[in-house]
């Protein structure tokens, strides 16, 4: 190819890099800023992030002549694979850092909000604050959860790529999770703090503030017992994925990866915690899922709901019977003395 000589330094890329973090190291070791190496490399006026999306071949061609790198090296560092439903979902940068990776290395995986370990090291992603997901949930109940974790992340990559194998997809058990499932409350006892009489009327907005509940809390019960109140709703939808926080992103994944499981008990589960309100909620959310899985929930409701009904008769029948016994009563006679 006729153009301009290759570059006498170039960086090869780290595993898993993507293409704006790779020009954002190239840049400053040139002594130019991003636009600066971009008009350097034949692409004047583009924005790296764009490029990151759909890197055409003939741009993909001037980068790999002007680098030495290969085509597929240069098109490997790109979000090709990732459908426009999806876009959302990556972060610009890392969303969560790992501790022994370079901070102006920023990894593909890294980008997306079902990544909870570092691709290269293995280590669990810190939060903005530093702690890991064990260090948040407690090591036991991170390692209990991880299966269904990686089930969620399964389907959840599926879906970012386009797979469509899946019967019941990512879009639509998010769009379950967050539904609303009763009438919003002020946090219960159980999830207040311990605080004194003085505190309590302090914090008394805080205390009587009704919380969305959804239905991610019944499907991860987890979740619900360590998230703090005031951060237990997610967003609904993608927008609970793409813009929650590590722990809301990991209880998301878990919820997928669990309904991805059994479908129908996880369903089941929230109609039956669900108010009357909730429940034409969940139910309106269960219209995207496939037919037969409908089939299937509203089958196994209704015996459900006939069993609990034959329960709360012979209850009742129990009880009757009890009241209607014979007892024994002793009586106990009293002499009146008259004087």
């Amino acid at each position: 190819m006729i153009g301009p000589p290759r570059l006498p330094v170039v960086f090869p890329p780290e595993t898993e890099e993507r293409l704006s973090s790779w020009i954002a190291r190239m840049a400053p070791f040139y002594a130019m800023t991003v636009p600066e190496f971009l008009v350097e490399l034949g692409l004047p006026g583009r924005d790296m992030f764009d490029l990151e999306w759909r890197l055409p071949e003939g741009e993909g061609a001037l980068i790999a002549h002007r680098t030495g790198l290969s085509e597929a090296a240069v098109q490997a560092m790109t979000f090709r694979e990732v459908v426009p439903e999806a876009r959302m979902m990556v972060a610009r940068k890392n969303r969560h850092h790992c501790p022994l990776c370079p901070a102006e290395v920023h990894r593909k995986p890294a980008a997306l909000p079902w990544a909870f370990r570092c691709p290269v090291h293995g280590v669990e992603l810190r939060d903005a604050g530093g702690l890991t997901l064990p260090q948040t949930l407690s090591p036991e109940l991170f390692t209990a959860l991880q299966a269904h974790m990686l089930a969620g992340a399964a389907v959840l990559d599926d879906w970012a790529r386009g797979d469509g194998r899946r019967a019941l997809g990512a879009a639509e058990m998010l769009a379950f999770l967050t539904t609303r499932h009763r009438r919003a409350s002020p946090p219960s006892v159980a999830e207040q703090p311990r605080m004194s009489l003085q505190t309590r009327r302090d914090y008394h907005d805080f205390l009587t503030a009704p919380i969305a509940r959804q239905a991610l809390t019944v499907v991860v019960p987890e979740y619900d017992r360590v998230a703090p109140v005031l951060a237990k709703p997610v967003r609904p939808g993608h927008h609970g994925l793409a813009q929650g926080s590590q722990l809301q992103a990991f209880a998301l994944t878990v919820g997928v990866g669990r309904i991805a499981e059994d479908p129908i008990n996880r369903a089941i589960d929230v109609l039956l915690a669900s108010d009357d309100g909730g429940q034409e909620r969940v139910r309106e959310a269960l219209k995207a899922w496939p037919l037969s899985v409908r089939r299937g929930i509203s089958a196994r409701f209704w015996r459900v709901q006939r069993d609990e009904r034959d329960r709360q008769i012979a209850e009742k029948a129990m009880r009757r019977r009890q009241s209607h016994k014979y007892r024994t009563i002793q009586s106990h006679k009293y002499g009146w003395r008259v004087s």
